[in-house]
């Protein structure tokens, strides 16, 4: 998500605002509904329930930040009925947002957007950058943790795993081996490259990944040598379709520490999270 579509979902997302006549800010469940992703009420009701539950064994009254309210919806040949729907509070909203998938572009944005009480776009932006590249690099961790196991279950060790990953690299990386990237990157010794990669590369390195798998099953390719050939071909073909993109994998400039960027977005969190709980040691300052 790029920051015109950041900066267009908060637009979206203030707009949808309304204020109490004490002034405390509120949003209705059903405009909220399909800006998260959700197409039936009942699918998003269990969602709100889900965030109840949260919120009650916080200990905090429920009551307090999901009120339930009737609205009126229009019916064929102009009639109108009643339908349920909730007055959320910030707080009622982040832990819907909670409650969703945070590799959706939609719960991902929402749940930054809810936490951050100065809405402070920057912020939301980072944390968002955070959430897709640790999606990717979990991934990655997955097809890599796949392929060790493919490869072994065919007669390599973990020393045929090392160096078949490395030859795979080193197609990607137009030359450059593994080692030759982390000294180019900074990258120590006992860290994994990826951990230091831009969210395009590991993506990358998941395609072909997932590509050898796919054939080291389907072809039941056996030892190291065939599964070497086919790994270092699938990073050749990933690496020719993003040169035709003009990207070359080798010269994207690095991350900074995926582990390091974590615990600032956590310690970010856990600021907000007091900003916006406040109302527990304050005075309910964010109920409706």
């Amino acid at each position: 998500m790029d920051k015109n579509q950041i900066g267009k979902m908060k637009s979206i997302f203030d707009d949808m605002v309304q204020h109490t006549d004490e002034g405390i800010e509120f949003w209705y469940a059903r405009d909220l509904m399909p800006q998260l992703g959700y197409e039936q009420w009942r699918n998003f009701e269990n969602a709100i329930n889900n965030a109840i539950s949260a919120c009650e064994n916080a200990e905090n009254q429920a009551s307090n930040h999901f009120a339930e309210v009737s609205k009126m919806i229009e019916i064929g040949k102009g009639g109108h009925r009643a339908v349920k729907d909730y007055m959320l509070t910030r707080y009622a909203c982040y832990l819907v947002a909670q409650n969703g998938d945070p590799r959706k572009e939609e719960i991902a944005f929402a749940q930054s957007y809810f936490a951050v009480q100065t809405r402070k776009q920057e912020i939301i932006e980072e944390r968002i950058a955070y959430i897709e590249r640790a999606s990717a690099r979990d991934r990655l961790k997955e097809s890599e943790k796949r392929l060790s196991q493919n490869i072994y279950e065919r007669g390599v060790d973990d020393k045929g795993f090392g160096r078949i990953r490395s030859k795979g690299d080193t197609a990607l990386f137009g030359g450059n081996t593994t080692q030759e990237m982390k000294k180019k990157l900074g990258v120590k010794e006992n860290r994994p490259l990826a951990d230091f990669l831009p969210t395009l590369t590991i993506a990358a390195k998941n395609l072909a990944t997932e590509i050898t798998n796919y054939n080291v099953e389907e072809k039941d390719l056996q030892g190291e040598t065939p599964i070497t050939e086919e790994h270092v071909q699938n990073n050749r073909t990933v690496r020719k379709m993003l040169g035709e993109r003009g990207i070359k994998p080798e010269e994207l400039p690095p991350e900074e520490d995926i582990k390091k960027l974590e615990r600032r977005v956590k310690s970010q969190e856990k600021k907000m999270e007091k900003e916006i709980d406040g109302f527990t040691n304050g005075g309910n300052a964010d109920e409706v």
